[in-house]
């Protein structure tokens, strides 16, 4: 099989282009820009492209499949000469199915929590020694992609994103799975500019409900009352099972999980993470490894890149990183820290940087959510808001969203780490949440700074 990527060079793609490679495929591909660690990666493969940019000759009557990823424009050269060549095209999701459509495929799906269930599922399965396909939206420890595709596996899991699949195909990806297990963590209005209606994001996850097999099993959080209304609809056609937070207790800052009688200590920790491994449990019992093999395997897990991520620690301070940027995600994980370390003052700091995050009608959803937090920081880059097409926002509009009393706003990340840098770490905590990074900031290397 030969295969062409258009936009090879995204964390995605790039990670499906791998798993084709050591398929056996033969695997080629562009790009106009390609950053670490994609390069870097695809380079160790023999995949990266002698020269950025788009060149229709590329586009030959060999190729089996092109897959188009969403960096590409409608327009781009390389994709109008497969378009008229009359080549198969494919989203990234849309291949994946091709790939797995004859296996047992769990889709792990919701606005929250979804990476670290899919990450939890799949670091029970490779404890337990059972080989799978997988896709996952962040790079785990123990995993070398965060894609796998092999001919003789019988399960693939993945995770279920409702953002679109392409520039040509406007379909959310979940939508493509066709799951026989899925899992529905909650419903938190996000990607307004694609759903720019409450109503019209939730259709997509009732939606994603009505795509999974007869007689299979939808695990959703009892918890979101649109979840129970979206499960009820489906109990005649497949299984649901409801799920909640799992029993526990924190004793010197470690998370203790009782189940019938055993403790199992954890490495995670969290209201929203003891959720999220309750609803990885019920979809691991759906996949027949009982409760004993799941507990026990997840007391080695650690979690995935930036959920949670402990970055640096001392005996009084941890500074951790997260992907939170919705307001959901901003208030479970500001909260999470908090009740582990009580004792501890918490500085929370966050980037508004997505274009829901950034959009002044949306701003409004912040209200409350670093409440937790002793000390709250916002940062935001006013050039990313012009870059997005976003009427501009002001320091005084993003202080009131978030109505928070000690709350400072910055436009400059220079000054943000200065204030970072004057601070004594000593019985404090310091939570930085974000989808980007502070302009250019390395993170990992300031919290060791901080330290």
């Amino acid at each position: 099989m030969r295969v062409h990527f258009i936009a090879i060079g995204g964390s995605a793609m790039h990670n499906l282009a791998i798993a084709l490679h050591k398929k056996g495929y033969k695997v080629t591909g562009s790009d106009d820009e390609i950053f670490e660690p994609s390069r870097s990666r695809l380079k160790e493969h023999g995949l990266l492209p002698e020269k950025q940019g788009w060149f229709p000759e590329n586009i030959t009557s060999d190729i089996d499949a092109i897959i188009l990823g969403m960096h590409a424009r409608k327009d781009n050269p390389e994709l109008q000469k497969a378009l008229e060549s009359g080549l198969k095209v494919y989203s990234y999701p849309e291949y994946l199915y091709e790939q797995t459509k004859n296996k047992k495929r769990v889709v792990i799906g919701g606005s929250h929590g979804k990476t670290t269930i899919t990450s939890m599922v799949m670091h029970v399965l490779k404890t337990g020694g059972i080989k799978f396909d997988y896709m996952v939206g962040a790079q785990l420890e123990g995993f070398d992609t965060m894609v796998n595709l092999e001919e003789e596996n019988e399960i693939a899991v993945f995770e279920g994103d409702e953002y679109l699949s392409s520039p040509i195909d406007l379909t959310p990806k979940f939508l493509w799975y066709k799951p026989h297990i899925a899992l529905l963590s909650g419903i938190a209005w996000d990607h307004i500019n694609v759903f720019p209606t409450w109503e019209n994001y939730l259709e997509q996850f009732d939606t994603f409900a009505g795509t999974i097999q007869d007689n299979g099993t939808l695990v959703f959080y009892s918890g979101d009352p649109e979840l129970v209304k979206i499960a009820a609809k489906r109990n005649n056609r497949i299984k649901t099972i409801p799920y909640k937070a799992m029993d526990y207790s924190v004793s010197n800052g470690k998370t203790i999980v009782h189940f019938k009688g055993q403790d199992y200590p954890l490495n995670i920790f969290g209201d929203h993470n003891l959720q999220n491994l309750n609803g990885a449990r019920l979809v691991c019992n759906e996949l027949g490894i009982d409760n004993g093999k799941f507990l026990n395997a997840m007391k080695t897990f650690k979690g995935a890149a930036k959920r949670l991520q402990l970055l640096e620690s001392t005996d009084s301070c941890n500074m951790y990183l997260d992907f939170a940027h919705s307001p959901s995600k901003l208030k479970a994980t500001t909260e999470a820290v908090k009740s582990q370390f009580p004792e501890r003052e918490l500085i929370a700091c966050m980037e508004l940087h997505t274009f829901s995050s950034l959009n002044k009608k949306f701003l409004s959803h912040y209200k409350g959510t670093m409440q937790a937090a002793d000390k709250a920081f916002v940062f935001f880059n006013p050039e990313v808001l012009e870059h997005k097409k976003l009427p501009p926002i002001s320091k005084e509009e993003v202080a009131d969203a978030f109505g928070h009393s000690n709350l400072t706003v910055f436009t400059d990340s220079t000054k943000l780490i200065d204030e970072l840098k004057k601070i004594n770490w000593k019985d404090k905590n310091l939570l930085i949440m974000t989808s980007g990074n502070f302009s250019g900031v390395d993170i990992k290397k300031l919290a060791k700074e901080l330290i």
